[in-house]
């Protein structure tokens, strides 16, 4: 970081730079009477009542008081890496879960319990990162209660198809009678390529939050990877889609003013989410879906993201081969358990 010595310099940044790469200095006080300063870098995400959020490439979001500013300034992106970096299921589950976020959770060990009032499996399920603290017999009670008392049924996400993800737990929830549904790729991509298809993506308008026509194309067959039922979009709804990181959704509006297509990105230190790209049906095969997640790319390369993700139910054929096109491959699967009436917890 290239501030001057003594870490004066200008703040040479404005609201206008909100979504820019930017590195600040700030003034965080120190003792007999020496001056101490604090460096970050990142996007800025937001700059409301004289304070700055920045989102580090790591995730983590950084407030600044703007008083406190001695520097700053816009700086490149980070030359973007065209492989996808190498990747746990647990690293992957767990920048998921981040990147769409349940209303409600508890810690029941290594295990975390997500309500969000019925919107999608994945924020109403467990997510079972290890051992939860308790016999599997006890957890599963325990889980079912909890479920109950939200008017949701006790669902778990396993993961599979990985060394080291649930094959173990698969077994002893099946050998209990918890039927599964549901079965999901998790697939991932290099990024740089996404963005790489020489699409006016100036067509695409992002916001940090769904409009009603977004929404409305959205919720015409529910999220992407996630089932093809319409849903009410409600407050938690809002709350699921408009979480995580860096949040970003995607628009393009047809000649006649309407919305033709749709796209969610989430940005997570290095990763990308990709869901929710919908194309209106009146709309298709004019390359809009491609277009959406190049506009997304672009966003998240600018935010110093390198990898992409995102899920798609193992059925879907018409999008597991529209993102084979893309260049995505699969990283390993999940699939949902729910006990069948007779089974026993």
């Amino acid at each position: 970081m290239e501030f001057l010595a003594g870490g004066r310099g200008e703040v040479r940044i404005t609201r206008a730079d909100v979504g820019k790469r930017v590195s600040v200095r700030r003034l965080t006080g120190g003792g007999e009477g020496s001056e101490a300063f604090t460096d970050a870098v990142g996007v800025l995400t937001s700059w409301d009542e004289g304070v700055l959020s920045i989102t580090r490439r790591t995730g983590e979001c950084v407030r600044v008081d703007e008083s406190s500013l001695v520097a700053a300034k816009v700086v490149p992106a980070a030359p973007a890496r065209r492989k996808v970096p190498a990747a746990t299921a647990r690293e992957l589950q767990e920048v998921a879960a981040r990147g769409w976020p349940a209303v409600k959770t508890e810690r029941l060990g290594e295990w975390t319990l997500r309500a969000s009032g019925g919107f999608t499996r994945r924020a109403n399920s467990v997510l079972p990162l290890g051992d939860p603290g308790l016999p599997l017999e006890a957890a599963l009670e325990h889980v079912g209660r909890w479920y109950g008392a939200r008017g949701l049924p006790p669902v778990i996400a396993v993961a599979t198809g990985r060394a080291e993800t649930d094959a173990q737990l698969t077994a002893r929830l099946a050998e209990r009678g918890w039927a599964d549904e549901a079965h999901t790729r998790v697939r991932i991509a290099a990024l740089a390529p996404l963005a790489d298809t020489g699409a006016d993506t100036t067509r695409v308008a992002l916001s940090r939050e769904p409009d009603a026509d977004w929404l409305a194309l959205y919720n015409r067959t529910g999220e992407g990877g996630e089932g093809g039922r319409s849903q009410e979009v409600t407050e938690d709804a809002l709350k699921v889609l408009t979480g995580g990181p860096s949040v970003w959704c995607a628009t393009v509006r047809g000649a006649d003013g309407r919305t033709a297509a749709i796209g969610r990105l989430v940005v997570d230190g290095r990763w990308a989410g990709f869901a929710a790209v919908e194309v209106a049906p009146d709309a298709r095969r004019q390359g809009l879906a491609t277009l959406v997640m190049a506009a997304l790319a672009e966003r998240a390369l600018a935010e110093g993201a390198s990898a992409a993700y995102l899920q798609v139910e193992a059925d879907n054929t018409d999008a597991l081969g529209f993102y084979d096109r893309l260049g995505f491959t699969d990283h390993h699967g999940y699939h949902y358990r729910r006990p069948r009436p007779d089974a026993r917890r």
